[in-house]
């Protein structure tokens, strides 16, 4: 019997119309709109299509949208100068600094300046440490989008064994944290794991963020798991994931696809994000 396909992009629209009804509701109590900055440094095309995703986004969900867009041969300077000066303006809520940037400026100093309550991707340290903390914070997109598929297929996590092939800081190891917050048996693996095929066979909750096209074959899943695709790789013109779709989907209980899985969350995410950010700020205001 094969999987039941978690329908990202479905979830995606239901959340974004809840989402612009709390928007509406932040705009007629504060009288003005919740707002994101979006910095895109350079021209990487790919970039410039996720920008322009997350504008439209805002746009749909009545968030106010403002882009900055600087030339390839921006300083660093330049760049913090800007961010900065977002920082300090009250009318913004959050902050977005597209990755990846042009080689010679510094991300991490950049995404530092970034205050914690206004950063909508949850790359600060301080959300970061929050995260593992278990405290109130803002986390990353990619991992939130993929608990809120989980919740909304009511797919139980507490005491099962989930496995995450990938740990970076963007997915895999916030991942790990989000999981373990909810009493999962974590397991994260990399490039350097031993087994890992005998590891991955043993996961309920199985997360495929590597960026390899297909790795993730059949038989390196459980009878029954759940597997997430976080992967996009472009082959051929076409995009697919990091799992072996057709063929894993015939022993997973439930699969996210590629496209319309986990991608349509990722960027509803950050909307949210965004939304919490604003409403947070003025409740700080308010104590």
């Amino acid at each position: 019997m094969s999987a039941k396909i978690i329908d990202g992009k479905a979830l995606s629209a239901r959340t974004r119309e809840e989402l612009k009804e709390k928007t509406t509701a932040f705009e007629q109590k504060y009288g003005r709109k919740v707002c994101l900055a979006v910095v895109l440094v350079g021209n990487d095309p790919a970039s410039e299509v996720y920008v322009r995703n997350k504008i439209r986004g805002c746009e749909a969900t009545n968030i106010k949208p403002l882009a900055y867009r600087l030339p390839e041969e921006t300083t660093q300077k330049e760049a913090e100068e800007l961010v900065r000066a977002l920082a300090e303006d009250d009318g913004v809520d959050g902050i977005l600094v597209q990755l990846p940037l042009p080689a010679g400026l510094d991300e991490i100093r950049l995404l530092e300046l970034i205050p914690p309550e206004k950063d909508v991707d949850g790359f600060h340290p301080v959300n970061v440490g929050n995260l593992l903390l278990g405290r109130e914070t803002v986390a990353s997109c990619t991992p939130m989008g993929v608990m809120t598929m989980l919740h909304d297929e009511n797919i139980e996590i507490c005491g099962k064994h989930a496995v995450i092939v990938g740990r970076s800081n963007i997915v895999g190891k916030p991942m790990a944290a989000l999981l373990l917050r909810e009493s999962a048996t974590v397991t994260i693996c990399h490039s350097k794991t031993k087994n890992l095929k005998d590891i991955c066979k043993q996961a309920d909750i199985l997360v495929a963020a590597i960026g390899k096209a297909e790795f993730i074959t059949a038989d390196m899943v459980k009878e029954g798991a759940v597997v997430i695709d976080v992967g996009i790789n472009r082959v051929d013109g076409k995009l697919k994931g990091d799992v072996d779709f057709e063929n894993v989907k015939e022993k997973a209980s439930y699969i996210t696809p590629v496209p319309g899985g986990v991608g349509p969350m990722t960027i509803t995410t950050l909307l949210e994000n965004t939304c919490l950010c604003a409403e947070r700020r003025e409740n700080a205001k308010n104590r």
